[in-house]
This record gives C-alpha cells, structure tokens and sequence, in this order.
C-alpha cells in the first residue's frame, strides 16, 4: 500500500513514564516491588475552549487528542489544525485550528453517557450519522493472516504483561493472504483512548481504513463498532466479547466482527463472507 502524505501540525511530543514501581506487601506479608500503570487527566482545549477531561496513560498524548476530536467530529479535517500543545504542569493540551466550520454547541449539547472506561461519554448525533455509512463489500481476510495477527499480539511486548490494568488496541495491514504487518500498538487506560490513539494516529497520516484491520483486548460495544465504522476499517477483532448493539451496528454498517480470537481460535459474529477459511468448511 502506498504512503500518502502525512499532515502538518505543530505538536508537542509530551509522553509521560507509564509505568511506575511501588512497595507491597504479599499473602505471606513478605515486602516486594511490583509495577502499576500510570494514570493522569488531560484536560482538552479546542481554540481556548474546554471540550472535555480525559483519563490516560499520557503515552502518546498528542495522537490522544487528535483522535478524540475526529472521533467526536469536533474538527473536519487533520489540516484544519494548526498545532497540539499538551502541558503535564498544568494537565492540559491545547488544541489552535487553522480554520473551524464545526458548530462546537450543537456537538457537546447532548452527551450520551456510555460503557466506555477511561471515557465514559459520547457526543450526541454519532447512532444518527451512522446510517451514511456502510463499508464496502471486500476486501477479504485470509484465516491464516488472522492466525499471524494474534500470535503478534501474543509475542508483542506490552505494559499489560509488565503491569496488568491497561487495554490495548491495534492496526495492522495486509501483508500477502497469509501475514499482517504491525502499524501502531496503543495501550492506555481505556479502550477507548487507545482506540482514539490510534485513529489520530492514522488520521495524521492519512491512511484510509479500506486495507486495515483493527485489534482490541476490550469487548466490542456500540461506541467502539461506531469508531471502527468512521475509520473506514472492515475488521473489528477482539479477544473479549460484542455487546447486542455492537452487533445491530456492524450489521446496518457491513462490518465483520470476529470475537473471543486467541491463539487459532475466533468467532465471527457479522459479514463472515469476508473471511477466507484455509478449509472448505462444513
């Protein structure tokens, strides 16, 4: 695939120590060091204006924000903004655009309170826009390609497997029917921040969703269906579960679902024409 032209944004690169070593005391009441992850607020400023306070590993910030505004339509385009100054004294990241034509009031009137962790809501008119979307009939997904992506997940080093309470989320892309290449790995202290990581990430870069294909450690809900259909991305894997208007979502968007993957194993809950079997199946 082709690399397009990345934008151009002024940005801070802030990213913050997520994981920290602290003093505890085990079942045998013996003392030892373990690790946590980091957790700090961020509060978003869009043009002076205070938008929202996220909680984050403040890993990667900056692609945080960017992914926050496109995910909530707060911001048209990544050339609309000029720049990303994220300040951990002040726990703050303001956000200067070029040029805005999004009505901020009509967006943030109505919040839609969600099962989001690290989150929690969602900007009103997202399940409305949602029926303009439907993803194209292909491309296809080769089961041993989904096969080479869990197995990256398994080996890629993680602050999960160092310190536990964190949620990951990844894209990868096609490389031949039988692997996938690793693009960006997120791990925060929701999945939806990761997610928004990511999605920053490739808007950014300006990579379209066609060619792509998403992981998540965390359950598949309406809202993560919803920021997986705006990416344009045809796959939504996860090795947790879906949610009941996940699946209503995937369905009205044509979006394949593949739940419960580790190892060789998955479950495909919508779309599964898209999945190549490596066995004519029965």
């Amino acid at each position: 695939m082709s690399s397009a032209s990345q934008s151009t944004i002024a940005m801070t690169n802030a990213s913050v120590p997520v994981v920290h070593e602290v003093a505890i005391i085990d079942e045998l009441g013996r003392p030892k060091t373990t690790f946590i992850p980091g957790e700090r607020s961020l509060t978003i400023y869009l043009d002076k204006r205070e938008v929202v306070t996220l909680m984050t590993l403040g890993s990667a910030p900056e692609a945080l924000v960017l992914g926050y505004l496109r995910n909530q339509r707060l911001v048209e385009s990544a050339d609309d903004i000029e720049s990303i100054q994220v300040d951990w004294e002040t726990d703050s990241a303001a956000v200067k655009t070029r040029r805005s034509k999004v009505d901020i009031d009509a967006i943030t009137s109505k919040r839609v309170v969600t099962t989001g962790c690290g989150q929690g809501t969602m900007f009103g008119g997202l399940m409305e826009d949602m029926a303009q979307i439907r993803l194209p009939e292909g491309p296809k997904l080769h089961q041993v390609a989904i096969v080479d992506l869990l197995e990256q997940i398994r080996a890629h080093e993680t602050i999960y497997k160092k310190a536990g309470s964190v949620h990951a989320c990844a894209v990868f892309e096609r490389a031949g029917d039988d692997r996938v290449r690793l693009l960006y790995l997120i791990e925060d202290v929701g999945r939806h921040n990761a997610v928004d990581s990511i999605s920053g990430l490739l808007w950014l870069a300006k990579r379209r969703g066609e060619e792509l294909i998403f992981f998540t450690t965390g359950r598949l809900t309406s809202e993560m269906v919803i920021k997986g259909a705006q990416m344009g991305i045809p796959f939504l894997l996860t090795r947790s579960g879906v949610t009941q208007m996940g699946l209503e979502l995937a369905k009205k968007t044509h979006l394949t679902l593949l739940s419960r993957c580790s190892g060789k194993h998955f479950e495909i809950y919508n779309a599964p024409e898209r999945v190549v079997f490596q066995t004519p199946q029965s």
